[in-house]
């Protein structure tokens, strides 16, 4: 999907370092890096396995590329292999509102009411960890694991897509099924066949958004966007633009699918979609 060669042979473990490539798609540079292999064990460090992971922890959304005649079991080490270091797939941070403190003892509150967990073991575990003073307060019914990781507050929550290369050695029932899976995307690289589905569905997991600028009079150019989160205001795109322009900022006009009608006039707060066009008005 990039430029860049990445050396691929028959055998495993062709990859050696982490390899850089950029994938050019609807107008944004997307950094991908291909990784080495990891095997069992990676976690404590086997065939520079930290090394690895710890890049993975830093990235946006992790793509597991899977062997389809191989069945699961690649699968299931690898999620393994991130979870024990903290990388938590395809999962929301739980929401849990913890705060350790001076004095005062335990402070425990739910909003919901919690089948896995309770005051009790929640207390146990504080005292594993020589917690004794804190506030607890539980806004949805979480596991002890999620709790855990809560109190260390090192985990990483990250989108996670699962592609199953090879698919032209299977069976069409086979693919069918995977292709059926959450969160997963069946290709085939040698004969290159449904990679443009995992671009699209890799925008998607960024939850990447591209808004085009106009000048006053002018047509919009749509050949320079700027590349935002979803969600993203107005005022986002203005310290995007230059860091004075919020300060300056009057109003803006939008045109595109985040407006009522177009060109509608809006605030800083008003939040932009994709492929929106925006003109900034100064004071």
């Amino acid at each position: 999907m990039t430029s860049t060669a990445s050396e691929a042979a028959s055998y495993e473990f062709t990859t050696l370092t982490c390899i850089p490539g950029v994938i050019e798609y609807k107008g944004a540079n997307i950094q991908l890096l291909d990784l080495p292999g990891i095997i069992e064990g990676a976690a404590q460090g086997k065939g520079r396995g930290r090394q690895v992971i710890a890049v993975a922890r830093t990235a946006d959304v992790v793509i597991m590329m899977l062997d389809a005649t191989k069945g699961d079991v690649q699968r299931e080490l690898l999620e393994k292999e991130l979870e024990s270091v903290g990388i938590r797939l395809n999962r929301r941070k739980p929401n849990i509102y913890f705060k350790p403190k001076k004095g005062g003892g335990l402070s425990f509150n739910s909003t919901v009411p919690l089948t896995q967990c309770s005051e009790k073991l929640v207390q146990l575990i504080l005292h594993e960890y020589k917690i004794f003073n804190a506030e607890v307060l539980f806004r949805e019914d979480c596991t002890a694991d999620e709790f855990i990781d809560v109190i260390n507050g090192n985990r990483v929550y990250m989108p996670c897509l699962y592609v199953y290369n090879k698919v032209d050695q299977i069976s069409i029932e086979e693919v069918d099924r995977l292709a059926h899976r959450p969160n997963s995307v069946v290709i085939s690289c040698g004969m290159k066949l449904n990679l443009d589905y995992l671009l699209e569905t890799l925008w998607e997991y960024l939850s990447l958004i591209c808004i085009y600028t106009k000048k006053r009079g002018e047509r919009p150019d749509f050949n320079d966007a700027i590349i935002m989160r979803r969600g993203a205001s107005v005022e986002h795109v203005c310290h995007r633009i230059h860091r004075t322009l919020a300060s300056q900022f009057k109003y803006a006009l939008v045109w595109g699918t985040s407006t009522k009608y177009s060109p509608q006039r809006v605030g800083v707060t008003h939040i932009m979609e994709h492929e929106d066009v925006i003109q900034i008005v100064k004071k």
